[in-house]
């Protein structure tokens, strides 16, 4: 008996075709969201670090990271192999599952984007741009591709061996990225003023315009997941949904109660909190573990934010009290909610499955965790040694947009008029333009 020929199925395509647009959106709609969150003087230096994961990671990935992430195993559940390297023998013709394999490439590639730009919101404010030009590509190949290929590589160990589950990058995106935003949090150090100087967003609008692409984009990134137009694409879409909502109820029902002012800041925070938590989580638990995930987090983290005061270690945007937090508990609580309607099989403690689902869960998580924050901190440390990966205290007192990228992100109606310029303008090597 012949065994058919993979085909690829238009409607898995057209949808996933979608899904990559939606989560290449993501990374600009970061880029708004923290960029409305650091002062206006280093407004246009968050944008880039955003912006330019995009294109160091895609070269990254096309030339070894694919491969290596979804290569065949080389080294028993811990990296795949240089087969595809350069994407090598794949071609419009092959397929993964009923899809393109370009194009299953290109919707992990977006992870990966998005997850190195993730990090930067740790270090805001007094990186050098340099600096992050090295780390982002290195960082993809030494710590994004291995626990991608632990989790969802052929022969990988989290998944195939261990039996952990994560649907749509809890351990991969979210707690890699928080555990290296700690790790470079504390080769950095804090910012001038921390915990001294008043550090408010400068354009909340900006941040909610952010915060809602981001929603936009998680609905490519959680149902695209699923890499087909089918029922678990929906069930993963509208768990995105109810975990979001109950993110920001929750978060805004910490704010009422512990401060009195329900704002805009915790209402974006509390979408994204359960935004990440539901991201691992979103194909393994029914509409009411969604609710209870996106609602856990929304309070957690709301409180998890506030840890760096008291721990000394300056995560500027909440990266570490985001991401970090809320990726662990999305992927635990799937030791807890799984249900097998959504999983096939394995189900959680509160509907019969035992200890052993959460104990898997939380192995993974130990790991990851570990390993993601070692690896980032001996890497932040060598290009620190080597460069320097802290901004200058002038640079970063005068601000990274005009001491780095020569502009400013605002134009005040000084510059062009005939008003006088100040000095730091013309030091700064900025050309001043004398046309209205």
């Amino acid at each position: 008996m012949t065994l058919a020929a993979p085909h690829v199925d238009t409607g898995d395509t057209a949808w996933l075709l979608a899904a990559t647009a939606l989560v290449l959106l993501m990374t600009p709609g970061l880029a708004l969201f923290y960029g409305g969150m650091v002062r206006t003087k280093s407004v246009l230096n968050m944008l880039m670090m955003s912006f330019v994961s995009i294109a160091l990671v895609t070269v990254v990935w096309l030339a070894a990271g694919y491969s290596l992430a979804f290569g065949d195993d080389s080294f028993g559940g811990l990296i795949g192999g240089l087969g595809h390297a350069g994407m090598s023998g794949l071609g419009p013709d092959s397929v993964h599952g009923s899809v393109p394999t370009l194009l299953f490439a290109t919707f992990q590639l977006t992870f990966a984007v998005v997850t190195a730009a993730l990090i930067s919101g740790a270090v805001a404010d007094r990186t050098r741009f340099a600096a992050w030009l090295v780390f982002v590509p290195v960082w993809t190949l030494l710590v994004y591709v291995p626990v991608t290929h632990w989790v969802w590589g052929p022969g990988g160990w989290i998944m195939e061996r261990l039996g952990a589950l994560d649907f749509a990058g809890g351990l991969p995106v979210e707690i890699t990225s928080g555990a290296s935003g700690l790790a470079l949090c504390l080769v950095l150090g804090p910012r001038l003023g921390f915990k001294r100087d008043a550090m408010r967003p400068h354009n909340l609008p900006m941040v909610m315009l952010g915060a809602g692409l981001l929603w936009f984009g998680w609905f490519g990134f959680n149902a695209g997941s699923a890499l087909g137009a089918n029922g678990l694409a929906a069930a993963a879409f509208l768990n995105t949904l109810a975990a979001g909502c109950t993110g920001l109820l929750g978060w805004l029902f910490v704010e009422q109660r512990r401060d009195g002012h329900p704002t805009t800041l915790g209402a974006a925070s509390g979408a994204v909190a359960g935004l990440v938590a539901i991201t691992p989580s979103c194909g393994t638990v029914s509409v009411l573990g969604a609710l209870a995930v996106g609602l856990a987090a929304g309070v957690v983290c709301s409180y998890a934010v506030s840890w760096k005061f008291r721990l000394n270690y300056d995560d500027s945007l909440d990266v570490v009290g985001v991401h970090l937090v809320g990726g662990v508990i999305g992927t635990l609580l799937i030791g807890l909610f799984a249900e097998k309607a959504m999983t096939g099989g394995p189900q959680g403690l509160f509907y019969g499955g035992g200890l052993a689902p959460f104990g898997k869960q939380l192995l993974a998580v130990v790991v990851v965790a570990g390993y993601a924050f070692a690896v980032t901190y001996g890497l932040g440390k060598l290009i620190d040694r080597v460069l320097g990966f802290r901004a200058s205290e002038e640079q970063e007192h005068t601000g990274l947009d005009l001491t780095v990228h020569a502009e400013t992100a605002y134009d005040h109606g000084v510059l062009g008029h005939g008003a006088p310029v100040s000095a730091s303008v013309l030091s700064s090597g900025q050309k001043v333009s004398n046309q209205a």
